[in-house]
């Protein structure tokens, strides 16, 4: 059974500014520090910040991140299937996976950001339809690394005897679903995922995995077979002015104004970890005993040493 360290995920919003070196010295620095993964978001434009910002693209920092690093997992959280073909997807992911011998997750979600979809040029179709491409992207990655071939014929896909090469490391290789909605996004996670990840205060985040738990049944499918994990904003301190001075920073990224204690009781009546080593320890531990045995920790703006020593060395440990 993996630590609370190895079980915790760097979460990084690729978006939001910098650079692959970036990345890669967050990725480093985690790995050596005993983390389990670094994930980032999947993109391509500032969700939080101005839109001068830098945006990376996910996978293909993901493809550095797997010959640049040795242990450390690493995916995304969460790729929108509005963006690629899940063919190129599939093919994307199963290339990274042999490039670092068989680290990579990926998470998938309908999408959500019109305004990014409006900038570049992509189709943002209703939510059911989104969900429609969704599950047809689920059925034809998963059937490509696993399957010699495969013919599908759906609404918005159609393959012909795709030979799905190369084939992951991984088999299967894991897979994510992310999101809130009480029946598609359960039934989907229960057919075809590894992982459910989701946010939400305590009390929301157990009722959307009962959800998961729930459809698994329906189907067949053990519950405890699906890992739940927790994703959120995290700012934490030495001490509660600490911070308080990260919470600032991260509200002045964001170009929110005003008193940042009543911005962090906004962001804690949703999703927020927030406070000293000692008072996250207990939020992760609280989450534990609801059935959690992940955490994705997001850091805004990207976390210095100091913040990635705090999780691992003080938030971890005392969670352990």
């Amino acid at each position: 059974m993996p630590t609370v360290l190895e079980s915790c995920v760097v979460m990084l919003e690729g978006q939001e500014g910098g650079t692959y070196d970036d990345i890669l010295r967050i990725a480093r620095r985690s790995e050596a520090l005993g983390f389990g993964a670094v994930f980032r978001s999947d993109h391509w434009l500032p969700i939080m910040g101005a839109r001068s910002l830098d945006a990376t693209d996910a996978w293909t920092t993901l493809a550095g991140l797997a010959r640049d690093t040795t242990r450390i997992r690493f995916g995304t959280l969460v790729s929108p299937m509005t963006f690629r073909h899940p063919s190129q997807l599939a093919k994307i992911a199963a290339t990274i996976d042999q490039m670092s011998g068989g680290r990579v997750e990926i998470g998938f979600g309908t999408g959500w950001y019109e305004a990014e979809h409006a900038a570049y040029g992509l189709r943002f179709p209703p939510l059911g339809e989104r969900f429609d491409i969704l599950e047809e992207a689920l059925q034809i990655c998963t059937s490509l690394w696993s399957e010699g071939s495969t013919t599908f014929e759906g609404k918005h896909f159609s393959l012909k005897d795709a030979p799905g090469l190369p084939k992951p490391v991984q088999r299967p290789l894991p897979v994510i679903v992310g999101g809130r909605g009480p029946k598609r996004t359960a039934d989907l996670t229960a057919r075809f995922a590894h992982e459910y990840n989701t946010g939400g205060d305590l009390d929301e985040w157990t009722r959307r995995c009962g959800n998961v738990r729930a459809a698994c049944e329906r189907i067949g499918r053990d519950p405890e077979s699906v890992v739940h994990s927790w994703f959120g904003p995290t700012i934490v301190g030495h001490d509660e002015a600490d911070a308080l001075r990260r919470a600032q920073q991260r509200m002045e990224h964001s170009s929110a104004t005003g008193d940042v204690r009543a911005w962090l009781d906004d962001l804690a009546t949703r999703n927020l970890m927030f406070g000293s080593a000692s008072q996250v320890a207990e939020q992760v531990v609280a989450l534990r005993e609801r059935g959690a045995s992940r955490w994705h920790f997001q850091v805004v703006p990207h976390p210095d040493d100091d913040m990635l020593e705090l999780l691992a060395k003080e938030v971890a440990a005392k969670a352990g």
